[in-house]
């Protein structure tokens, strides 16, 4: 049992599935800095030095000057400007995926067409020798369908 596992741990698949958990969260956390140490403060401050993470809406009704204020008093909130840091965050990591992905792609080769040696098997749809009698996946005869 110790052998199987150890095979199982040692596959490429595993490894390629950790490194890739890792390099993901990796990920994550420079997203999250770019776009709470980066992008929300100039956009702040295109509004009138505004941060965002302090939009907020207190659920008890009483007044904070802050989200950690509010919080300090146990207050019950609707942080929709954290959610919104959230959503610019998730749309710059779906776009990188995206590129990356695009990128990924573009280095595996794209299947040739098949050739005027070929033909479709009319009963299995498999692709084979324009010569051939016989259908080798299915058996079927071909020439008895002419």
């Amino acid at each position: 049992m110790l052998n199987d596992f150890k095979a199982f741990v040692v596959r490429g698949n595993v490894v390629d599935l950790a490194v890739g958990i890792v390099m993901g969260a990796s990920f994550g956390a420079i997203v999250t800095s770019l776009v709470n140490d980066m992008l929300m403060p100039p956009i702040g401050r295109l509004l009138g030095r505004v941060d965002f993470t302090n939009f907020f809406v207190s659920l008890s009704g009483q007044s904070h000057p802050t989200l950690a204020a509010a919080r300090a008093a146990g207050v019950p909130t609707l942080n929709y400007g954290v959610f919104l840091n959230t959503v610019v965050n998730f749309l710059i990591v779906s776009f990188a995926m995206l590129a990356v992905i695009r990128q990924v792609n573009r280095l595996y080769p794209k299947p040739a067409p098949a050739g005027p040696g070929t033909k479709g098997c009319l009963y299995c749809a498999t692709t084979i020798p324009t010569r051939a009698r016989r259908c080798p996946h299915c058996t079927s005869d071909l020439a008895a369908a002419r």
